[in-house]
């Protein structure tokens, strides 16, 4: 319990919104995307930054990539 003591308040003040619009922001887009969005919004409730990078180089940058490419046959 000593632990958290030593966790500063004005840290836990700007973690906890930063990790709440992460989370929520990662379940909405994955939900959007068709991703596990309980798995990517829970993930991203609980750590900071792994989940965002991971989320942003395995969901969205292979979406853009495919969108991309879709376009491309169209014209």
């Amino acid at each position: 319990m000593n632990e958290f003591k030593e966790i500063p308040l004005w840290l836990i003040v700007i973690l906890v919104p930063i990790l709440l619009f992460q989370g929520t922001w990662m379940f909405l887009d994955a939900g959007k995307r068709g991703k596990w969005r309980w798995f990517w919004g829970l993930w991203g409730l609980i750590q900071i930054p792994i989940p965002i990078l991971s989320y942003l180089f395995f969901v969205r940058l292979p979406d853009e990539r495919r969108k991309k490419a879709y376009e491309r046959k169209d014209e």
